[in-house]
């Protein structure tokens, strides 16, 4: 797709983060934007700045882990737009700790959003992008779908899936000759609230509250999120190879070079029958 102008992009997750930069990439396209967001308030300002900037928006509280939720979105964006073309499924939520010492409830928050948030996507949007044979889906993985750092678990686990539902789809849509797109998103470190995700997370998949840091590790946090205002890449940095990846039909978008050393490190250690090299990356790593 290169002419994307008063056609249509949806984006779950689209009020902060990255998925606001897409939102407001493709609306200087002059791309119609429905975005989807748990955060009401974020999702309402959001609506608001763009239109104020001249796009045409719809913003929707939306929750992706559930497929009536997701349901009811497609429903409003058919309304309001008529079918998508440009479909970011951005949404995500991040849960650190050993695996086991992980609950069952942060599993099912993990995966429900960054998982089935995807295969919910999918099930409501794709059937319109193939009847029209035209359009673009985008999946937002993580570095973290090719690598399998100690900590991460049900972060690992949601974007190793994420990655070969991409590849999968975009093998199959191939092999009939659609002209649907795909492509996968593998950030590394980007500046946004994915480590404050806790605050959308459900009552009833909340935790028991644990202990309170201590000092080393209130440290090690407070210097992870210096380190990452300081040297994370921006959303709208990440918008621009989106934007491009769309209009260029390009599949693997990677936002740095800076964790190929590990990614090839795994790929030479299954070929060779190695053990896994037991790594855990400095502090929380998140998309």
């Amino acid at each position: 797709m290169q002419d994307l102008k008063g056609k249509v992009a949806v984006i779950t997750g689209g009020a902060s983060g990255m998925g606001r930069a897409f939102a407001d990439r493709f609306a200087a396209e002059g791309m119609r934007i429905a975005i989807a967001d748990i955060e009401e308030p974020v999702l309402d300002r959001a609506v608001a700045e763009l239109e104020a900037a001249g796009a045409e928006v719809l913003g929707m509280r939306c929750d992706v882990s559930d497929h009536g939720s997701v349901r009811d979105f497609g429903t409003a964006v058919e309304e309001a737009f008529g079918t998508a073309h440009v479909v970011c499924l951005n949404a995500g939520v991040a849960s650190g700790g050993l695996i086991a010492e992980q609950s069952l409830k942060s599993w099912q928050w993990v995966l429900g959003v960054n998982l089935f948030g995807i295969v919910h996507g999918l099930d409501v949007f794709l059937p319109g992008l193939i009847e029209q044979d035209e359009g673009h889906v985008v999946m937002t993985a993580s570095i973290a779908g090719h690598t399998s750092f100690a900590g991460l678990g049900p972060y690992n686990a949601s974007k190793h899936a994420t990655v070969t539902i991409a590849e999968t789809l975009h093998a199959e849509l191939r092999e009939v000759g659609s002209q649907v797109g795909v492509s996968c998103l593998c950030p590394g470190f980007v500046a946004t609230n994915i480590f404050s995700a806790d605050r959308n997370r459900p009552e009833s998949l909340q935790d028991a509250p644990g202990d309170p840091l201590n000092d080393e590790e209130r440290l090690g946090r407070e210097a992870l999120l210096e380190w990452m205002a300081a040297n994370a890449l921006q959303p709208a940095a990440v918008a621009d190879m989106v934007h491009n990846a769309v209009t260029s039909d390009t599949f693997w978008i990677f936002t740095d070079e800076d964790h190929l050393i590990q990614i090839a490190e795994r790929h030479e250690r299954i070929r060779t029958r190695q053990d896994p090299n037991a790594k855990r990356i400095s502090g929380d790593f998140f998309d």
